[in-house]
């Protein structure tokens, strides 16, 4: 796994904020988390930051102001930002949505578990994949991250 990898990760609820940071510092991962909690936020993030994106973006579905299904179009649309690779997170999973995100440009769909360990088992394997075996877009077979 790449050394010290740059997560953003942009979700409204701050206790799904904790969960995802807690669940890095148990699996001694050592990142760089940082959080954005709306949409309009991180495209303004990561249009001042483009010279250093982040090296994977967690993009949670339902944010106020912009959500994550027009910020992934923004995104994949911008020639500086249109490599990073975004995992999307959400409590709900539909398959014509997500085959459209895939169509998108997602890297990586995780639909949120009920259990922290599952929770941890998602995120690692997220990163895994995409910091360090390089597999940004998988076949779509794969594109949905599931609880082992």
């Amino acid at each position: 796994m790449k050394a010290n990898p740059n997560i953003l990760l942009t979700d409204d609820d701050p206790d799904d904020c904790m969960f995802f940071r807690e669940a890095l510092e148990e699996l001694l991962l050592p990142a760089q988390l940082t959080f954005v909690n709306d949409g309009e936020k991180l495209l303004k993030s990561l249009l001042n930051t483009a010279i250093n994106p982040p090296d994977i973006l967690f993009l949670d579905l339902n944010m106020p102001n912009k959500n994550g299904f027009d910020c992934l179009k923004e995104i994949k649309s911008n020639e500086k930002l249109k490599r990073i690779p975004v995992v999307i997170i959400s409590t709900s999973y539909d398959a014509t949505v997500a085959a459209e995100l895939y169509g998108i440009g997602a890297s990586y769909y995780i639909q949120k578990p009920i259990g922290f360990s599952q929770l941890q088992d998602l995120i690692f394997r997220a990163i895994n994949l995409v910091t360090n075996k390089n597999i940004t877009k998988p076949d779509k077979v794969d594109f949905l991250l599931r609880e082992r």
